[in-house]
């Protein structure tokens, strides 16, 4: 197999991973504006007596299931005319974050009720029992003796969207999976599929490293 990388448009390369970043960091913040909350909720409404609560439990953990197990390549085609109301277009960065966040904030959310569920029961009641309100308990318990395991789940969920951004590339989604389908696949150009390949493994390396060394760094001892 002969290789020729100087045929590769470094510059497209170059905007490609600018591209593969954008989707990144901004769906990485509205699912984790949305997830977080979510799964608190989730959370709550689990350990709740009250039947409304249970009830709530009940709606939103069958919600959350069926969008997580939606393939995202059928999320984003399906999503194309919500997309196009709310962004204007339907491909490209912009067109591809909603699908990347309703695909990877209900994952997030799981992620977020299973971390909170290791919290020490001692320690909630602990709080409740010294008068702590919900809020509080929330806020000056849950939140900070879950950390690292919060931390652990939203590397878990940036990986993921790593992967969701190369598939959205079947679409017309922008970034290096875009140009890994057009080139590396439809025209044949293994040269630009195999760089592109290198990248995002790179990319997940890194992004992996920098969540374990957060996750230690956080963990108490």
């Amino acid at each position: 197999m002969n290789l020729d990388f100087s045929l590769i448009d470094w510059e497209e390369m170059g905007q490609a991973c600018l591209d593969t970043l954008q989707m990144l960091g901004y769906s990485a913040v509205f699912i984790f504006i949305l997830g977080l909350p979510l799964g608190i909720i989730l959370f709550l409404s689990s350990r709740s007596k009250l039947t409304v609560m249970k009830w709530m439990y009940g709606v939103l953990s069958f919600v959350v299931n069926i969008l997580r197990s939606l393939p995202f390549i059928i999320l984003i085609v399906a999503m194309i005319p919500l997309t196009r109301s709310i962004m204007g277009v339907s491909y490209g960065v912009e067109g591809t974050i909603p699908p990347l966040v309703i695909g990877a904030a209900p994952f997030f959310a799981r992620l977020v009720e299973t971390a909170l569920r290791e919290v020490d029961r001692g320690v909630i009641e602990a709080a409740h029992a010294m008068g702590a309100s919900t809020f509080q308990v929330i806020r000056k318990v849950l939140l900070p003796e879950a950390l690292p395991g919060l931390i652990a789940g939203m590397t878990i969920t940036v990986v993921t969207l790593v992967s969701y951004t190369a598939m959205a590339g079947m679409v017309g989604g922008g970034g290096l999976g875009d140009l890994a389908i057009r080139y590396g696949y439809q025209r044949y150009e293994k040269e630009v599929m195999i760089v592109s390949v290198l990248i995002i493994i790179v990319m997940v390396q890194l992004l992996q490293m920098l969540g374990d060394r957060l996750v230690t760094h956080f963990t108490r001892k």
